[in-house]
């Protein structure tokens, strides 16, 4: 049975699907574009629902789609995949997704193949001495799933050092602990662009 909140989206997301005044008609009625959210959807096994899997891929993706990040990850399919990945690293580590997104915007802008001045690699920047460290010198970096679930895995970490403090276990993240502007970087694009209240 649908609360009134999910039959509320369930009209929005219907409604955005037939309706050519919407921003993202064009996508939303491309059933190219359905099929690709249906297999993302079938596959998101971190989800509650079907429901809940659409609604979120459907609105991150087009948050994406609409960024200025869009260059790179122009493919639906492949933003439909990378939502997914995050979704499920997120949650498996028990984080917001939508910070996970902000943090990648921060960290990489997107860029998988990003690499950093001082070796940091992929969407979540991560060192490549932690291979060494837990004993995986032949792990990709730069695989999106390893490194989702790295970055997540770290940033979880963190937290539960920092006792939910969020302003010091992202700023340990950055390597920058006693510094607020990292911290403040990433909540502030998690408000402007990714945050939710469905």
């Amino acid at each position: 049975m649908l609360t009134s909140s999910k039959a509320a989206l369930l009209l929005l997301i219907l409604t955005c699907f037939a309706s050519p005044s919407w921003a993202g008609a064009a996508a939303a009625n491309d059933p190219e574009l359905r099929k690709a959210l249906l297999d993302a959807v079938s596959n998101a096994e971190s989800f509650h629902d079907r429901f809940e899997a659409e609604v979120w891929l459907l609105d991150m993706s087009n948050r994406l789609q609409q960024s200025h990040f869009k260059r790179y990850m122009p493919e639906k399919d492949e933003r439909l995949e990378f939502l997914r990945l995050v979704h499920q690293e997120a949650t498996r580590a028990d984080l917001p997704p939508e910070l996970v997104l902000a943090l990648i915007q921060v960290e990489s802008a997107f860029q998988r193949f990003a690499i950093s001045r001082v070796g940091a690699r992929g969407y979540m920047q991560i060192m490549p001495f932690w291979k060494k460290e837990i004993g995986r010198v032949d792990d990709n970096l730069m695989h999106p799933p390893t490194n989702l679930r790295y970055g997540c895995t770290i940033l979880r970490h963190y937290l539960n050092k920092e006792k939910g403090n969020w302003t010091r276990a992202l700023a340990r993240y950055n390597g920058s602990l006693g510094r607020t502007v990292y911290p403040e970087k990433v909540m502030n694009a998690w408000q402007q662009n990714w945050f939710v209240n469905y």
